[in-house]
């Protein structure tokens, strides 16, 4: 069988975590780095890991990678990869890529001779003057990091943190890969009970739902390399009906979500239905200060609102002694908080028991958590 380099680029802080759900999975040669895990695997694979993960943003194939200080190098080192193995006569294959750091500044200019060079390969190995790229997209992307070029295929298409349940969302959502990472940090159980009491569309409800059931995130939608003739069609099925065997239907989890908002509290529920969860969340319109678990012991995972504003700020402080004040401080509750507010702890009037540095989009937060009964 067939076996070639991949790559997951991820949010930066969670590359443990897909790592680790790579091994999982049975790949091989599994490489977490900055921002991105590399591993090894064939077709199966190729689809398992697309189907499956939970917190990186999309699997690509590694086709090269290499040295280039000039737009020549850059040319011949595109040009000497086996295209034709993945690209066919009239697949479209568009470009686009990343420089940081390197010689070859100008993105543009790389696309160009990138583009350049995979039509100069596939035209003398299909003897063709002209490419009509009217069939299945193949996106090629290529990194320049340092002057090392790194060309690859992307196997996605839409990001994998677009599940395919959120069709709307309310403003500043959290993006699904994050949710599904703090709920990983927060070690939801199959048993457990989740709350969000900010829940917004519904998004660290439904991860939290699909992780604890078993139910791979991407099993309701479909993947760019799905049309390749290049990958084995018949993998897709195989790893569906692998998937759809491993959900957890004896599983006794439940989650509650609240927020102020009563479209908010709508889409959660319907985008629940959408997720194939939603007999497993419930949604009310109740403020923060009105939080009222229904259960003995909980995991709170959440995302709560933040301002910029002095007086944005100052309503967001006290939301954050509000939760202090009402979260249970009592064994079997734990708690996973995402801000970008250093005032956080000060606020909520106990210092956590673990933090760590993750981003939400551009933006630098701290994740805290507490899972430790305070003493007195």
């Amino acid at each position: 069988m067939k076996e070639y380099q991949m790559s997951i680029p991820c949010l930066l802080g969670v590359e443990g975590f897909v790592g680790d759900e790579l091994r999982a999975m049975e790949a091989r040669d599994v490489q977490p780095q900055n921002g991105r895990v590399l591993f090894r695997g064939g077709d199966d694979l190729l689809a398992r890991a697309n189907l499956w993960c939970r917190y990186g943003e999309r699997v690509q194939i590694q086709l090269g990678s290499f040295r280039a200080l000039t737009f020549e190098e850059l040319f011949q080192g595109v040009r000497a990869l086996p295209w034709e193995e993945w690209i066919g006569r009239a697949d479209a294959f568009p470009v686009k890529g990343r420089s940081l750091s390197s010689r070859l500044s100008s993105v543009p200019a790389c696309q160009s001779i990138v583009k350049k060079a995979i039509v100069e390969r596939l035209g003398s190995r299909y003897h063709l003057s002209w490419l009509e790229e009217t069939g299945p997209v193949h996106q090629v992307q290529f990194l320049l990091m340092k002057d090392q070029v790194s060309i690859l295929l992307d196997t996605s298409g839409p990001g994998l943190h677009k599940r395919g349940y959120r069709g709307n969302a309310v403003e500043a959502p959290i993006r699904e890969t994050l949710a599904a990472s703090m709920v990983h940090m927060a070690r939801l159980r199959s048993d457990g009970a989740l709350y969000d009491p900010f829940c917004g569309s519904g998004t660290i409800l439904v991860e939290g739902a699909l992780y604890a059931l078993r139910i791979a995130p991407g099993l309701r939608r479909r993947f760019a390399a799905e049309k390749w003739g290049a990958v084995d069609a018949k993998c897709w099925q195989r790893e569906r009906e692998r998937a759809l065997d491993q959900v957890d239907r004896a599983a006794s989890f439940e989650a509650y979500g609240a927020d102020i908002d009563p479209a908010a509290v709508e889409l959660t529920l319907e985008n629940a239905k959408k997720a194939g969860v939603g007999a497993r969340v419930r949604a009310e319109v109740k403020p923060v200060a009105s939080f009222a678990p229904r259960t003995e012991r909980g995991c709170v995972v959440c995302n709560p609102p933040y301002g910029e504003r002095l007086l944005d700020l100052r309503a967001a402080e006290e939301i954050y002694r509000e939760m202090g004040r009402v979260f249970p401080a009592r064994p079997g509750w734990n708690y996973t908080v995402i801000s970008p507010d250093e005032t956080f702890e000060s606020c909520f009037g106990r210092r956590a028991d673990k933090r760590r540095k993750l981003y939400n989009g551009m933006m630098k937060c701290q994740v805290y958590q507490y899972f430790k009964t305070p003493r007195g």
